[in-house]
């Protein structure tokens, strides 16, 4: 499979890992004006309490799944468009809340990198 389409593999998966698991109780720059942690962010979105659990959850399997994608290629384009619409479910909770532009790029950046492994794999 293509080189770049195993970088934008290894790119998701540690960045949704560094977000959901190493950084989840820590405030970040993307995070929503006045959320200190994950759980904040979901609350200030407007979402259930146990909405954060299970869109955490299923981003972390779905980063697993993206590099268990590099050595079984079948599972990569299930991954990637999973993880592209929980990305533009992601900046549809940042433009609900009116944030800033800037605070949407990470899910932005993700959901660029997920389309090129969904196209390179579905070719």
């Amino acid at each position: 499979m293509s080189s770049i389409a195993i970088a934008c593999q290894v790119v998701i998966a540690l960045g949704i890992f560094n977000v959901w698991i190493v950084r989840r109780n820590r405030p970040t720059a993307y995070r929503p004006e006045g959320a200190r942690d994950i759980q904040d962010e979901f609350r200030r979105y407007g979402l259930p309490s146990w909405m954060w659990v299970a869109v955490g959850s299923a981003k972390i399997v779905l980063a697993a799944a993206l590099l268990v994608g590099i050595f079984v290629p079948s599972v990569a384009p299930a991954a990637a468009g999973l993880l592209a619409l929980l990305m533009v479910a992601a900046v549809g909770a940042h433009v609900k809340v009116r944030d800033p532009l800037v605070k949407s790029v990470p899910a932005l950046l993700m959901l660029l990198l997920s389309t090129v492994v969904l196209v390179t794999y579905s070719a």
